[in-house]
C-alpha cells in the first residue's frame, strides 16, 4: 500500500478545527452553568500562556485566545488561578464560585466534561440519523483458513449465540470484543444446526496500517459478514444508539490505558498533541464525514481525560467534593493548595511525556 502524505498545513488546519471548538464548548459548559448559578467569570481562555487578542464583556468577563492552542480554562471569580484553586486571601464576593453550596459546584465542574459527552452524542446521532443503524445478522459467511477461528474449529454458517459469555445479537459486536484484546483467550460459543458448541482459543494478534503509515496492534479471530444493510431510525433511537456507541468507545478507552499500564501494550501507542494534529489532518483529508467522526472519539477523549481524579483536572475537583460530601466539610486550605500543586505537576509531566512520545515517532528519526 502506498503511503499517502500530506501538505504540512493540513495538519495544522485539521488540529485547529479539532481541538479549538471541542475545547471553547467545554469550556463553555462550565461558564453558562457558573452563569446560571449566578457565578461571575474572570476570564474565559481558549489556549494557555500569553495572551494573543480578546477583549472584556460588560460582566467583566475577559475572552481571550492565548498562545498554547494545547485547552483552555474559565477562571471564575475567587479562584486564585485557572486550576480553581481559591484565593483564601480575597473577600469572598457574592459571585463568587467558592461561596456556592456543593451541589452548585459539582455541576459547574462536571459540566465542562458532561458537555463534550454530548457533543460526541449528538454527531454519532447525526449519523445515525442520516445512515441509519446498521444490522446483520450474527453468521460466519468469511472465514479465513488461516484465522485462529478456524484453526479452533468455527464454521461458515455457524450462528454465534455469544462471546465471553456476552450475548451477540449482530454480527458488529463481536469487533468490540475482539479487536482491543489482541493475544487474549476468548470463548465463543455457537449454533450449528440446532446444536450449540463452545469453542475456546487465543486472539491473534494483527499489525495493521492505514493509508498514512499509521500502525496498529488489534485483535483479529478471522471471521466476517456480507450481509449488512441499514434501518432508518428515529430522533430518540438515534439519540439511545449514539449513547451505546459513546459508552463502547470510552471502554475501549478505558481498556486500551489499562493494557499499557500492565504492560500488554506498548507505552508508544500514547500519542498527544502532536498525534492528534496528525490524526485531525489525516481525517480532514478524508471528508466532513471522517473529520466529524473523529471529532466525536477526540470529544470522549477529552471528557475522560478530565473526569480522570488527578487535582488541577475537573475530576481532580470532584474527588475533592465528593471527600467533602462525606466529611460534612472542605479539606483544609494546605492540603488542597498542596494536593492542587501535585496535580498540576503530575499533568503537565504526562503532557511533556506523551509530547516526547510524539517527537520520537516523527518519521525522520526513521522509525
Amino acid at each position: 500500500m502506498e503511503i499517502q502524505s500530506l501538505p504540512f498545513w493540513m495538519y495544522i488546519v485539521g488540529f485547529l478545527l479539532m481541538l479549538g471548538p471541542l475545547v471553547v464548548l467545554h469550556e463553555l459548559g462550565h461558564y453558562l452553568v457558573g452563569r446560571w448559578f449566578g457565578v461571575g467569570a474572570e476570564a474565559f481562555s481558549v489556549g494557555f500562556g500569553k495572551e494573543i487578542a480578546g477583549y472584556t464583556d460588560k460582566r467583566g468577563t475577559r475572552w481571550k485566545l492565548s498562545a498554547l492552542p494545547f485547552g483552555g480554562y474559565v477562571q471564575f471569580r475567587g479562584d486564585m488561578n485557572p486550576a480553581s484553586v481559591p484565593d483564601l486571601d480575597a473577600p469572598a464576593g457574592p459571585d463568587h464560585f467558592q461561596t456556592r453550596p456543593l451541589w452548585q459546584k459539582t455541576l459547574i465542574v462536571a459540566a465542562g466534561p458532561v458537555t463534550n459527552f454530548l457533543v460526541a452524542i449528538a454527531i454519532l446521532a447525526s449519523f445515525n440519523m442520516i445512515y441509519g443503524r446498521g444490522v446483520s445478522p450474527p453468521v460466519i459467511e468469511v472465514l479465513q483458513e488461516e484465522g485462529v477461528a478456524a484453526e479452533a474449529g468455527l464454521e461458515i454458517g455457524d450462528r454465534i449465540i455469544s462471546v465471553d459469555g456476552k450475548p451477540i445479537e449482530d454480527f458488529s459486536e463481536i469487533a468490540s470484543l475482539v479487536a482491543p484484546y489482541p493475544n487474549d483467550d476468548i470463548d465463543v460459543t455457537v449454533d450449528r444446526d440446532g446444536e450449540r458448541l463452545l469453542y475456546s482459543f487465543t486472539i491473534a494478534s494483527v499489525d495493521e496500517s492505514d493509508r498514512f503509515g499509521n500502525r496498529f496492534k488489534v485483535g483479529r479471530i478471522g471471521i466476517g459478514s456480507q450481509s449488512r444493510e441499514f434501518v432508518p431510525v428515529g430522533p430518540l433511537e438515534s439519540f439511545s444508539l449514539a449513547t451505546t456507541q459513546t459508552w463502547q468507545v470510552l471502554d475501549m478507552m478505558v481498556t486500551g490505558i489499562w493494557q499499557i499500564i500492565s504492560g500488554r501494550r506498548s507505552v508508544t501507542e500514547l500519542g498527544g498533541p502532536i498525534t492528534i494534529a496528525k490524526f485531525s489532518g489525516e481525517r480532514l483529508s478524508l471528508g466532513i464525514e471522517s473529520f466529524a467522526f473523529f471529532a466525536a472519539l477526540i470529544s470522549i477523549n477529552l471528557a475522560f481525560i478530565n473526569l480522570l481524579p488527578i487535582p488541577a483536572l475537573d475530576g481532580g475537583h470532584l474527588a475533592f467534593y465528593a471527600v467533602e460530601a462525606i466529611r460534612r466539610k472542605p479539606a483544609s486550605a494546605r492540603s488542597q493548595e498542596l494536593a492542587f500543586r501535585t496535580g498540576m505537576a503530575i499533568v503537565l509531566a504526562l503532557m511533556l511525556f506523551v509530547t516526547v512520545i510524539d517527537i520520537a515517532k516523527l518519521p525522520f528519526w526513521g522509525g
